[in-house]
């Protein structure tokens, strides 16, 4: 595939699983500092890993989730919470990886996980 291709087909996987309305705010926020960036996760993490068939995205997400509490990331565990369920995760699987995470990443990180999502859970209860 070529690097194009794999724009496409990155920016149409990143539009699915975070929503237009993020992305475009990401395209809109683009300048010659971070142009660069944005492709390189477009075409890569989005573009390679994401479209790769090794996995389903519901899988994915629940790596990424993991991923983003051990890190202590929780700017993006918080985006991706709501990805993961635009990907068919349930809460009760988010639930299963934040107790999976207490046990080998802590239980402080897992507490501050467990926030970040009943947050992000309160907020989109409060849009239906």
């Amino acid at each position: 595939m070529d690097e194009q291709k794999r724009y496409e087909a990155g920016l149409a996987v990143r539009r699915e699983v975070l929503g237009n309305a993020h992305v475009d705010r990401s395209i809109e926020k683009l300048n010659d500092f971070n142009a660069e960036f944005q492709d390189l996760i477009t075409r890569y993490a989005w573009g390679e890993v994401w479209t790769r068939p090794g996995l389903p995205r519901q899988t994915r997400s629940l790596l990424v989730l993991g991923l983003m509490v051990a890190l202590n990331r929780m700017e993006e565990f918080r985006m991706h919470v709501r990805a993961a369920l635009t990907n068919g995760v349930t809460r009760t699987e988010i639930k299963e990886v934040l107790l999976q995470v207490a046990i080998y990443c802590g239980v402080p990180a897992a507490n501050s996980a467990f926030h970040a999502a009943e947050e992000v859970f309160h907020q989109l209860d409060e849009q239906r």
